[in-house]
């Protein structure tokens, strides 16, 4: 009718069905498509596009290059008496008894840039708590990392970008160095695993957050929680510092509230809609209960890295205000033990004969070696202890 409102294009609401994913998406109709001149095409409307993921691929072959780095300073054949796979040369790794994980020796990582606390705090060397998330202990722990990050780190990046994964990345990773730093004291800690567990714990603020976009709302979130419950178990075995998972995850899960928020499908149609189409049913971009949560998560982000780092800086051990927490790292058994105190030993040379005494166990071992240097004396110590 002659002065009407012409119709206008519908915002159509479809589940989107790649792999992977059951999320409910907008899409905005092409200028044929609305006009009846043609096929229905859509195109992605951008606050939901899909992104090219380079970053976490980026990412992975950036921890394997410092991996393989590692090995090479690390030098086996000549920093230690004896090498597992010793054809690699240089790249060989420390024997099975002093790493099981198949990598370096635990000095070797300490120079790199492994998270030590008492060189974070007293030698004011904080940029450990950044660089121990790019190295390894081992072939193994690469390996379940780097495949961990690619599944659950494309998918992530596909979907919101690569900036906004690739800071709550980093951010997390930075959450879980600091909250193991607060309980571990005496050894050191490396992994990315920290910042792992902040993008699993940001799947699920994510689902929280665009609740409305989901479709089998409940059996996306029994999966997820179920996945997070096995990997947060894995952690009580010995020798895995749960305490960066933890603080990794907790990270993470406040993140997503604030990287990973979706405005709601009623702004969307309205954004492209006409402006009197607009004016009749306008809608805030973000729901009040979105809102809240940003706010909540933004303000307990803020407060809980301001005071990780001004406890850590000033020594506080938390295991002496929380005694039952180391139970969360490492749950004690009959089949293992969680005493992971630093050894150390007595050692003493007599002409071509090493003779060692390991101070935990008062264990004495005697070597035929002439003039062992000290990543050598370290590496027999640690066996004989262990």
């Amino acid at each position: 009718m002659a002065g009407g409102i012409p119709p206008q294009p519908e915002i159509q609401i479809q589940v989107h069905s790649r792999k992977g994913g059951n999320s409910i998406y907008p899409v905005e109709p092409t200028a044929t498509t609305a006009t009846g001149g043609g096929p229905g095409f859509y195109r992605e409307i951008k606050y939901f596009k899909k992104w090219f993921p380079w970053l976490i691929p980026t990412f992975v072959i950036v921890n394997v290059v410092t991996f393989l780095v590692t090995m090479y300073v690390n030098n086996c054949p000549h920093n230690s008496v004896s090498c597992f796979a010793g054809f690699l040369g240089r790249f060989s790794f420390q024997p099975f008894s002093e790493n099981p994980l198949l990598g370096p020796s635990s000095n070797t990582l300490e120079k790199m840039g492994a998270l030590d606390v008492n060189k974070v705090v007293h030698k004011h060397q904080g940029w450990r708590l950044i660089t121990c998330m790019w190295l390894h202990g081992g072939v193994f722990h690469l390996l379940a990392n780097m495949l961990s990050l690619l599944v659950i780190g494309i998918r992530l990046e596909r979907e919101f970008g690569f900036v906004r994964i690739g800071l709550l990345y980093i951010i997390a990773g930075l959450g879980g160095s600091l909250f193991s730093a607060l309980f571990i004291k005496s050894n050191i800690s490396v992994g990315a695993s920290g910042a792992l567990f902040g993008l699993l714990g940001s799947m699920l603020s994510e689902l929280i957050i665009n609740w409305t976009i989901y479709a089998n709302k409940l059996a996306v979130l029994v999966t997820l929680m179920v996945i997070i419950v096995i990997n947060l178990a894995v952690g009580i075995l010995p020798h895995v510092d749960n305490f960066a998972h933890i603080g990794g995850f907790m990270s993470g899960f406040l993140l997503g509230f604030v990287f990973l928020i979706r405005p709601q499908f009623g702004w969307v149609s309205q954004r492209y809609a006409s402006s009197a189409y607009s004016s009749r049913s306008a809608k805030p971009k973000f729901k009040v209960y979105q809102m809240v949560l940003w706010v909540i998560s933004l303000i307990l982000l803020i407060i809980g890295f301001t005071a990780g780092l001004v406890m850590l800086f000033r020594g506080v051990d938390l295991n002496d205000h929380c005694p039952w927490c180391h139970y969360m790292s490492c749950l004690p058994t009959s089949r293992w033990s969680c005493n992971t105190e630093p050894v150390s030993c007595m050692s003493e040379q007599t002409s071509n004969q090493l003779t060692l005494t390991c101070s935990n166990s008062n264990k004495t071992r005697s070597y035929s070696l002439s003039n062992p240097n000290t990543s050598q004396i370290q590496g027999l110590c640690s066996r004989l202890c262990r």
